[in-house]
Formats: structure tokens, sequence, C-alpha cells
């Protein structure tokens, strides 16, 4: 695993003006210091979102999940960092977010797609913008990875307060393809919380079923409550 370097290089003139705080200490300068991001890499272990098990490389031995990587848990300091862009749009932490994710991702060789799980429609008019293809598009542009949003949504369902059957549900029939799936690609579904993994184990189905062979699914944070 590696450290982040500091960047001193000004991003914007407006950080002279109103600089940013530390979300995760306060420190004035950047939405999230050197420091605290470090703090996020140096007690990063990698579970399995399903059963909570410590996996290798992203594998579970115990669940029939393909590859998970994980930035931390949902009671951790990267879901404030999540939820701050999502819903209070903190657009400085989407560079912030897909570097956590950049980290943490495995090197993949030959043609990779990265798959935003899709927003419904009613949030991105809300708050402006679609906070997962935002993340997935600035991860592409770091690893030089392509995104397509294979993924869309066929229903508008809210599954926040929603209980484990009925995520699953409402997943099974909220997503579709969009696009042509590619056996020799390697895709990555990212998404911003993992609460019980329906819509990521569906979409995962999804690709799979449309003759995915290679899928990885990247995480920000996970509850750390049974799936």
């Amino acid at each position: 695993m590696g450290f982040i370097v500091k960047n001193t290089t000004i991003k914007n003139p407006l950080d002279l003006i109103c600089p940013h705080t530390c979300i995760g200490c306060g420190a004035v300068g950047e939405v999230l210091c050197e420091c605290c991001k470090n703090n996020i890499l140096v007690e990063h272990l990698n579970y399995c979102p399903n059963c909570k098990r410590l996996t290798s490389g992203g594998d579970c031995k115990y669940c029939a999940l393909p590859p998970c990587f994980m930035v931390g848990w949902r009671d951790e300091l990267v879901f404030k960092l999540a939820e701050e862009f999502k819903y209070h749009s903190v657009r400085a932490l989407g560079d912030v977010l897909a570097e956590l994710l950049d980290v943490i991702l495995p090197e993949v060789d030959g043609k990779v797609v990265i798959v935003p799980l899709p927003t419904i429609k009613k949030h991105v008019r809300e708050r402006g913008f679609d906070h997962m293809l935002k993340i997935a598009q600035k991860l592409g542009k770091r690893r030089k990875w392509k995104v397509e949003q294979i993924l869309q949504r066929r229903k508008n369902t809210v599954q926040v307060g929603a209980n484990r059957e009925a995520r699953l549900v409402q997943a099974a029939e909220a997503y579709g393809l969009a696009g042509r799936v590619d056996p020799g690609t390697t895709y990555v579904l990212v998404d911003d919380v993992w609460t019980t993994g329906a819509s990521m184990k569906i979409a995962t189905k999804k690709l799979q079923r449309a003759g995915a062979s290679k899928v990885l699914l990247a995480v920000l944070a996970v509850n750390r409550g049974a799936a």
C-alpha cells in the first residue's frame, strides 16, 4: 500500500480567500488533510462486505462474490466524506474519494471499464450531479480506465430505510443494461455505500448474465452489520 504524497499546488484561486477545513481534524487548508488521508489508508484492511471476513486480494472463499475492495467502514471517516460529497455538494471531495479508491484497488491487466452504479434521476436533479458518475470519471482519469454507464435505472425506487428482502426486489427491478458487454474486459463496479449489498449483487449478476467474465467491486464504506 502506498502513501499519498502531499501536493501543495493551489487548485482553485478561491482557496486563498475561503480555504477548506479538513473534515477529519478541522485543520485549515484542505477538505481532507494529508494526515487524515494517510490515517485512513494506514488503518485500511480489506474485508468481504457480505460476510465481514478479512480477505486477501479482495477474494472471499466463503461468498459467491467477485473480488471486492473497500476503503473503510460506514462508522468511520470515509462514510462522512461520501455523505458530504453526495448531500452537501462538497465538490472537492470527489478527487479525494477517487484517490482513495485508486490506492486500494489492485493493478489490472488488459482493458478495464469502470461502471458506476446509476443514481435515480430525481436525486441527480436535486443534487445537481450524479455523485457516483463523478467519482468514476475521476478514478478513470487517474487509472486511464474508460468509464461507461452500462447500467441504467429502470425504476426510481429509493432503498434508504428498506430491509434486505425489499432491497433485493427493488434492485432486481431497478437496474437494466444500456450497452454491450465485452467478455474480454474487466468491469469495475463502483458504489459509495454497501448496506445490504443488494444493488451491487444484482448489478454484478446483470453484467455476468450479459457475458462479463471479469468483474471487480469497489466501495467506499461498508456497513458492519449483517448483509
